[in-house]
């Protein structure tokens, strides 16, 4: 397996702001001779949750290795948070999604099965490029060739998705400041971004999350029946916000991530998916 680390900003200088550096791990399966020399894997880019305040390690290295094991490329993305601003993030993951796409020779990358997912705030940033990797600032900030950036799938667990009533605040508060004007507030409630260009999705979510609201999956997935995207959900009935893998390789010693076995079948289902 070839694993680095790489600091975005060295790779795209446009990201250097002095407040915070993106860093992108990388944990790709070798090729071998015995099997295929050739062969080129799909690959999934990661974002772990924490409210744009933090990344979870929960929602980062375990679920890497997860898809790892099933032979996957994975790459996690620890993107700027507060006191950083959009679309600071946004630009990070698509310069990640690009340098994925860009080197996809040395990573036996298929480029045209690059996933994106994100957990919880992580879920957002992942469903913002998404819905918005078409933004032109976003191209001509990084230079950009079209659709380098654009994902050809999302994954998205427990995300957080609308700035309206059913918002998860404190991440809108991180991600825009907590005066932020209605038109950026509108921008970043992605139910009301979807459009022609969205990828699939495979959304999943838990009933009683009491911590970003079940509706969140539920207006984006109608958002994306309207504008006619193919998705798959899953509503769990119980099951504590930010459960990750859901099994002893992310639980703590909280009753909040306790293993939940009826939920642990989410990565199952995503790799059918998939």
């Amino acid at each position: 397996m070839q694993y680095c680390v790489y600091k975005l900003g060295d790779i795209f200088p446009q990201l250097k702001t002095g407040v915070f550096e993106p860093i992108l791990t990388s944990y790709c399966p070798d090729n071998t001779p015995e099997v295929d020399p050739d062969r080129k894997f799909p690959s999934i880019v990661i974002c772990p949750g924490g409210g744009y305040e933090f990344t979870s390690d929960r929602e980062a290295e375990p679920v890497a290795l997860n898809f790892a094991a099933s032979g996957y490329n994975t790459f996690v993305l620890r993107y700027s948070l507060a006191p950083a601003r959009y679309p600071q993030a946004l630009l990070e993951l698509s310069a990640a999604m690009a340098f994925v796409r860009r080197h996809a020779e040395e990573f036996h990358v298929d480029p045209e099965q690059i996933a994106v997912c994100g957990f919880s705030a992580g879920g957002h940033l992942a469903c913002s490029l998404g819905t918005l990797w078409q933004e032109p600032f976003i191209a001509e900030t990084l230079k950009l060739a079209a659709g380098e950036n654009r994902p050809n799938a999302m994954i998205l667990c427990y995300p957080v998705i609308s700035s309206g009533i059913f918002a998860h605040r404190g991440s809108f508060d991180n991600l825009l400041g907590t005066d932020a004007p209605a038109g950026l507030l509108e921008k970043t409630s992605l139910e009301k971004q979807v459009g022609p260009g969205t990828p699939p999705a495979f959304i999943w979510h838990t009933f009683d999350d009491d911590v970003v609201p079940v509706q969140n999956a539920l207006l984006l997935a109608q958002a994306l029946r309207d504008h006619n995207v193919p998705f798959e959900l899953h509503i769990f009935p119980h099951g504590a916000h930010g459960l990750s893998l859901c099994d002893s390789r992310t639980d703590t010693d909280t009753a909040d991530f306790l293993p939940s076995p009826k939920c642990s079948v989410w990565t199952t289902l995503c790799k059918a998916w998939l």
